[in-house]
Protein backbone atom coordinates (compact mmCIF):
# COMPACT_ATOMS: atom_id res chain seq x y z
CA UNK A 1 0.00 0.00 0.00
CA UNK A 2 2.99 2.21 0.70
CA UNK A 3 3.78 2.23 -2.90
CA UNK A 4 0.23 2.87 -3.98
CA UNK A 5 0.11 5.86 -2.04
CA UNK A 6 3.09 6.98 -3.48
CA UNK A 7 1.85 6.38 -6.71
CA UNK A 8 -1.01 8.41 -6.27
CA UNK A 9 0.06 11.30 -4.53
CA UNK A 10 2.76 12.05 -7.40
CA UNK A 11 -0.55 12.48 -9.37
CA UNK A 12 -2.83 13.73 -6.66
CA UNK A 13 -2.24 17.55 -8.01
CA UNK A 14 -2.70 16.75 -11.62
CA UNK A 15 -6.50 15.06 -10.55
CA UNK A 16 -7.32 17.66 -8.49
CA UNK A 17 -6.99 20.37 -11.44
CA UNK A 18 -9.10 17.86 -13.39
CA UNK A 19 -11.88 17.93 -11.26
CA UNK A 20 -11.71 21.44 -10.07
CA UNK A 21 -12.22 22.25 -13.51
CA UNK A 22 -14.92 19.80 -13.72
CA UNK A 23 -16.91 20.33 -10.59
CA UNK A 24 -16.18 23.80 -10.41
CA UNK A 25 -16.26 23.37 -6.35
CA UNK A 26 -12.50 23.21 -4.32
CA UNK A 27 -14.10 20.53 -1.74
CA UNK A 28 -16.43 18.23 -4.49
CA UNK A 29 -12.93 18.12 -6.92
CA UNK A 30 -11.20 17.19 -3.33
CA UNK A 31 -14.29 14.57 -2.37
CA UNK A 32 -13.78 13.08 -6.15
CA UNK A 33 -9.88 12.71 -5.73
CA UNK A 34 -10.12 11.05 -2.21
CA UNK A 35 -13.52 8.82 -4.04
CA UNK A 36 -10.56 8.16 -7.01
CA UNK A 37 -7.79 6.98 -4.48
CA UNK A 38 -10.49 4.59 -2.84
CA UNK A 39 -11.23 2.83 -5.84
CA UNK A 40 -7.78 2.54 -7.14
CA UNK A 41 -6.60 1.29 -3.48
CA UNK A 42 -9.24 -1.34 -4.37
CA UNK A 43 -8.75 -2.21 -7.33
CA UNK A 44 -5.09 -2.41 -7.48
CA UNK A 45 -4.10 -3.88 -4.42
CA UNK A 46 -3.47 -6.75 -6.15
CA UNK A 47 0.08 -6.95 -8.05
CA UNK A 48 -1.20 -8.45 -10.80
CA UNK A 49 -3.80 -6.61 -11.35
CA UNK A 50 -1.38 -3.21 -11.11
CA UNK A 51 0.98 -5.10 -13.62
CA UNK A 52 -1.63 -4.66 -16.27
CA UNK A 53 -2.26 -0.62 -16.56
CA UNK A 54 0.47 0.87 -18.52
CA UNK A 55 -0.59 4.43 -17.88
CA UNK A 56 -1.13 5.25 -14.26
CA UNK A 57 -2.30 9.01 -14.85
CA UNK A 58 -5.41 7.99 -17.67
CA UNK A 59 -6.30 4.98 -15.34
CA UNK A 60 -6.66 7.73 -12.73
CA UNK A 61 -7.94 10.66 -14.90
CA UNK A 62 -10.40 8.29 -16.33
CA UNK A 63 -11.69 6.95 -13.11
CA UNK A 64 -11.54 10.56 -11.42
CA UNK A 65 -13.41 11.65 -14.42
CA UNK A 66 -16.52 9.07 -14.11
CA UNK A 67 -17.32 10.39 -10.54
CA UNK A 68 -17.09 14.04 -11.49
CA UNK A 69 -19.72 12.88 -14.32
CA UNK A 70 -22.07 11.77 -11.11
CA UNK A 71 -21.69 14.67 -9.34
CA UNK A 72 -22.22 17.06 -12.27
CA UNK A 73 -25.42 15.52 -13.02
CA UNK A 74 -26.58 15.60 -9.40
CA UNK A 75 -25.47 18.98 -9.34
CA UNK A 76 -27.69 20.60 -11.77
CA UNK A 77 -31.11 20.26 -9.14
CA UNK A 78 -28.47 22.15 -6.30
CA UNK A 79 -27.16 24.99 -8.74
CA UNK A 80 -31.03 25.52 -10.00
CA UNK A 81 -31.82 26.22 -6.27
CA UNK A 82 -29.15 28.21 -5.19
CA UNK A 83 -30.15 31.77 -3.62
CA UNK A 84 -28.39 34.38 -6.31
CA UNK A 85 -25.65 34.45 -8.69
CA UNK A 86 -23.16 31.29 -8.57
CA UNK A 87 -19.91 31.15 -8.98
CA UNK A 88 -17.45 28.62 -8.73
CA UNK A 89 -15.20 28.16 -5.11
CA UNK A 90 -11.92 29.51 -5.51
CA UNK A 91 -8.75 28.00 -5.21
CA UNK A 92 -6.41 30.19 -3.98
CA UNK A 93 -2.30 31.20 -3.22
CA UNK A 94 0.22 32.82 -3.11
CA UNK A 95 1.32 35.02 -5.89
CA UNK A 96 4.27 34.42 -7.64
CA UNK A 97 7.74 35.91 -7.13
CA UNK A 98 9.10 39.12 -8.53
CA UNK A 99 10.30 36.99 -11.41
CA UNK A 100 7.25 35.01 -11.98
CA UNK A 101 5.41 38.36 -13.51
CA UNK A 102 8.30 38.86 -16.60
CA UNK A 103 5.47 38.12 -19.78
CA UNK A 104 6.83 34.37 -21.34
CA UNK A 105 5.27 33.69 -24.67
CA UNK A 106 4.78 29.98 -23.87
CA UNK A 107 3.28 30.82 -20.36
CA UNK A 108 0.66 33.23 -22.56
CA UNK A 109 -0.15 30.29 -24.96
CA UNK A 110 -0.78 27.87 -21.69
CA UNK A 111 -2.79 30.77 -19.88
CA UNK A 112 -4.95 32.16 -23.02
CA UNK A 113 -8.35 31.42 -22.44
CA UNK A 114 -7.93 28.30 -20.39
CA UNK A 115 -7.65 29.52 -16.82
CA UNK A 116 -8.88 31.63 -14.35
CA UNK A 117 -12.38 31.95 -13.00
CA UNK A 118 -13.93 33.02 -16.07
CA UNK A 119 -13.60 29.56 -17.74
CA UNK A 120 -15.21 28.31 -14.76
CA UNK A 121 -17.92 30.26 -14.98
CA UNK A 122 -18.80 29.43 -18.31
CA UNK A 123 -18.69 25.83 -17.93
CA UNK A 124 -21.58 25.96 -15.89
CA UNK A 125 -23.72 26.66 -19.14
CA UNK A 126 -22.04 23.31 -20.53
CA UNK A 127 -24.32 20.10 -19.91
CA UNK A 128 -22.43 17.22 -17.80
CA UNK A 129 -21.28 15.29 -20.69
CA UNK A 130 -19.79 18.64 -22.74
CA UNK A 131 -18.21 19.87 -20.12
CA UNK A 132 -16.50 16.55 -19.24
CA UNK A 133 -15.58 16.21 -22.86
CA UNK A 134 -13.90 19.75 -23.29
CA UNK A 135 -12.62 19.55 -19.93
CA UNK A 136 -10.50 16.04 -20.65
CA UNK A 137 -9.64 17.00 -24.41
CA UNK A 138 -9.25 20.83 -24.61
CA UNK A 139 -8.05 21.55 -21.29
CA UNK A 140 -6.15 18.32 -20.55
CA UNK A 141 -5.56 16.64 -24.39
CA UNK A 142 -7.15 13.63 -23.22
CA UNK A 143 -8.03 11.35 -26.51
CA UNK A 144 -11.46 11.15 -27.63
CA UNK A 145 -10.74 7.12 -27.36
CA UNK A 146 -10.41 7.34 -23.94
CA UNK A 147 -13.22 10.24 -23.02
CA UNK A 148 -15.78 8.02 -25.25
CA UNK A 149 -14.62 5.82 -22.51
CA UNK A 150 -15.59 7.63 -19.66
CA UNK A 151 -18.91 9.16 -21.40
CA UNK A 152 -19.91 5.37 -22.64
CA UNK A 153 -20.08 6.77 -25.82
CA UNK A 154 -18.31 6.64 -29.14
CA UNK A 155 -15.21 8.55 -30.07
CA UNK A 156 -17.04 10.44 -32.83
CA UNK A 157 -20.07 11.44 -29.92
CA UNK A 158 -17.32 12.80 -27.80
CA UNK A 159 -15.49 14.95 -30.30
CA UNK A 160 -19.11 16.55 -31.06
CA UNK A 161 -20.10 17.36 -27.74
CA UNK A 162 -16.56 18.85 -27.26
CA UNK A 163 -17.16 20.65 -30.40
CA UNK A 164 -20.65 21.90 -28.50
CA UNK A 165 -19.11 22.93 -25.32
CA UNK A 166 -16.22 25.15 -27.55
CA UNK A 167 -19.02 26.93 -29.29
CA UNK A 168 -20.41 27.66 -26.16
CA UNK A 169 -17.09 28.41 -24.60
CA UNK A 170 -15.80 30.77 -27.23
CA UNK A 171 -19.46 32.65 -27.54
CA UNK A 172 -19.41 36.56 -27.91
CA UNK A 173 -20.58 37.24 -24.27
CA UNK A 174 -18.26 35.05 -22.71
CA UNK A 175 -15.45 37.42 -20.72
CA UNK A 176 -12.12 36.93 -22.34
CA UNK A 177 -8.81 35.89 -20.14
CA UNK A 178 -5.65 35.90 -22.28
CA UNK A 179 -3.40 37.93 -19.98
CA UNK A 180 -0.29 37.09 -18.39
CA UNK A 181 0.58 37.57 -15.23
CA UNK A 182 3.19 40.61 -15.67
CA UNK A 183 -0.34 42.70 -17.86
CA UNK A 184 -2.40 41.60 -15.37
CA UNK A 185 -0.41 43.08 -12.96
CA UNK A 186 -0.10 46.24 -14.53
CA UNK A 187 -4.16 46.42 -15.10
CA UNK A 188 -5.31 45.48 -11.65
CA UNK A 189 -2.87 47.83 -9.86
CA UNK A 190 -4.66 50.50 -12.29
CA UNK A 191 -7.71 49.15 -11.41
CA UNK A 192 -6.91 49.93 -7.71
CA UNK A 193 -5.36 53.30 -8.05
CA UNK A 194 -9.17 54.21 -10.29
CA UNK A 195 -11.21 52.88 -6.99
CA UNK A 196 -9.00 55.04 -5.09
CA UNK A 197 -9.55 57.81 -6.88
CA UNK A 198 -13.11 57.46 -6.98
CA UNK A 199 -13.29 58.68 -10.46
CA UNK A 200 -15.80 57.45 -12.69
CA UNK A 201 -14.43 58.36 -15.60
CA UNK A 202 -10.83 56.66 -14.48
CA UNK A 203 -12.09 53.14 -13.62
CA UNK A 204 -14.09 52.80 -16.74
CA UNK A 205 -11.04 53.24 -19.25
CA UNK A 206 -10.12 50.28 -16.99
CA UNK A 207 -12.96 47.94 -17.77
CA UNK A 208 -13.91 46.80 -21.58
CA UNK A 209 -16.69 48.17 -22.87
CA UNK A 210 -18.72 44.65 -22.08
CA UNK A 211 -17.35 43.73 -18.71
CA UNK A 212 -19.14 41.53 -16.57
CA UNK A 213 -20.03 41.17 -12.65
CA UNK A 214 -20.41 38.50 -11.08
CA UNK A 215 -21.21 38.61 -7.06
CA UNK A 216 -21.84 35.01 -5.08
CA UNK A 217 -22.60 35.61 -1.92
CA UNK A 218 -25.27 32.52 -1.29
CA UNK A 219 -27.93 34.67 0.27
CA UNK A 220 -25.62 35.60 3.56
CA UNK A 221 -24.63 38.73 2.21
CA UNK A 222 -26.92 41.30 -0.23
CA UNK A 223 -25.68 41.08 -4.04
CA UNK A 224 -26.83 41.51 -7.51
CA UNK A 225 -28.58 38.71 -8.34
CA UNK A 226 -27.95 39.22 -11.84
CA UNK A 227 -24.56 39.89 -13.68
CA UNK A 228 -24.19 43.70 -14.03
CA UNK A 229 -22.91 44.51 -17.37
CA UNK A 230 -21.21 47.44 -19.18
CA UNK A 231 -18.07 49.63 -18.38
CA UNK A 232 -20.37 52.42 -16.62
CA UNK A 233 -22.57 50.36 -14.57
CA UNK A 234 -20.23 47.79 -13.60
CA UNK A 235 -17.76 50.93 -12.25
CA UNK A 236 -20.38 52.74 -10.89
CA UNK A 237 -21.45 49.38 -8.96
CA UNK A 238 -18.03 48.72 -7.83
CA UNK A 239 -17.62 52.43 -6.62
CA UNK A 240 -20.46 51.54 -4.72
CA UNK A 241 -19.47 48.40 -3.10
CA UNK A 242 -15.70 49.99 -2.13
CA UNK A 243 -17.61 53.10 -0.54
CA UNK A 244 -19.82 51.48 1.45
CA UNK A 245 -16.91 49.31 2.78
CA UNK A 246 -15.22 52.78 4.28
CA UNK A 247 -18.99 53.45 5.68
CA UNK A 248 -19.22 50.63 7.33
CA UNK A 249 -16.68 51.56 10.44
CA UNK A 250 -13.88 48.48 9.51
CA UNK A 251 -10.82 49.46 7.19
CA UNK A 252 -11.03 47.48 3.75
CA UNK A 253 -7.75 45.06 4.29
CA UNK A 254 -6.67 43.28 0.83
CA UNK A 255 -3.61 41.14 -0.35
CA UNK A 256 -3.36 39.85 -4.18
CA UNK A 257 -3.79 35.98 -4.66
CA UNK A 258 -3.58 33.88 -7.23
CA UNK A 259 -7.84 32.80 -7.68
CA UNK A 260 -7.82 30.38 -9.64
CA UNK A 261 -4.43 30.77 -11.38
CA UNK A 262 -5.12 34.20 -12.48
CA UNK A 263 -4.32 37.59 -10.57
CA UNK A 264 -7.01 38.52 -8.02
CA UNK A 265 -6.97 40.12 -4.57
CA UNK A 266 -8.39 38.35 -1.02
CA UNK A 267 -10.10 41.23 0.91
CA UNK A 268 -11.84 41.76 4.59
CA UNK A 269 -14.07 44.22 6.00
CA UNK A 270 -16.89 44.68 8.09
CA UNK A 271 -20.41 44.61 7.25
CA UNK A 272 -22.88 46.78 8.45
CA UNK A 273 -24.21 44.25 11.15
CA UNK A 274 -21.13 43.97 12.19
CA UNK A 275 -19.93 40.63 10.60
CA UNK A 276 -16.62 39.99 9.13
CA UNK A 277 -16.98 39.71 5.12
CA UNK A 278 -14.29 37.99 3.36
CA UNK A 279 -14.16 37.63 0.17
CA UNK A 280 -11.83 36.65 -3.05
CA UNK A 281 -12.04 39.00 -6.03
CA UNK A 282 -11.05 37.21 -9.48
CA UNK A 283 -10.88 39.11 -12.58
CA UNK A 284 -10.46 38.15 -16.40
CA UNK A 285 -7.85 40.64 -18.68
CA UNK A 286 -7.69 41.25 -21.77
CA UNK A 287 -6.06 43.48 -24.72
CA UNK A 288 -5.33 45.73 -21.13
CA UNK A 289 -8.64 45.84 -19.90
CA UNK A 290 -10.87 43.88 -17.37
CA UNK A 291 -13.29 41.94 -18.94
CA UNK A 292 -14.61 40.24 -16.04
CA UNK A 293 -15.01 41.16 -12.06
CA UNK A 294 -16.41 37.85 -10.15
CA UNK A 295 -16.64 38.39 -6.53
CA UNK A 296 -16.94 35.61 -4.15
CA UNK A 297 -18.28 36.48 -0.50
CA UNK A 298 -20.33 33.23 0.32
CA UNK A 299 -18.40 32.38 3.67
CA UNK A 300 -19.09 29.04 2.99
CA UNK A 301 -16.99 29.09 -0.36
CA UNK A 302 -14.13 30.68 1.34
CA UNK A 303 -14.02 28.99 4.47
CA UNK A 304 -9.92 28.35 5.31
CA UNK A 305 -8.88 31.94 3.66
CA UNK A 306 -5.95 33.12 6.51
CA UNK A 307 -7.06 36.53 8.36
CA UNK A 308 -5.51 39.18 6.89
CA UNK A 309 -2.97 41.18 9.07
CA UNK A 310 -3.88 45.13 9.92
CA UNK A 311 -0.91 46.12 7.96
CA UNK A 312 -2.58 44.94 4.73
CA UNK A 313 -4.37 47.98 4.10
CA UNK A 314 -6.04 48.90 0.85
CA UNK A 315 -4.90 49.26 -2.08
CA UNK A 316 -3.13 46.01 -2.00
CA UNK A 317 0.78 46.06 -2.19
CA UNK A 318 2.35 43.49 -4.94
Amino acid sequence: MGDLAAEFEAERGHLTAVAHRMLGSRSEAEDAVQETWLRYAGALADPAARAQIRELRAWLTTTCSRICLDVLRSARVRRETYPGQWLPEPMVRAVPTTDGFAPDPAERAVRADQVGTALLVVLERLAPEQRIAFVLHDVFAVPFATIAEVLGTTPAAARQLASRARRTVSAPDVPRHTADLAEQRRVLTAFAAAVESGELDRLVRVLAPDVVLIGDSGGHFPAARRPVLGADPVARFILGLFGQAGRYGGRLLARPALVDGALGWQAETVFRDGRSLRLVIAFAVRAGRITGVFNQLNPEKVPDLPALGAEEVWPPRW
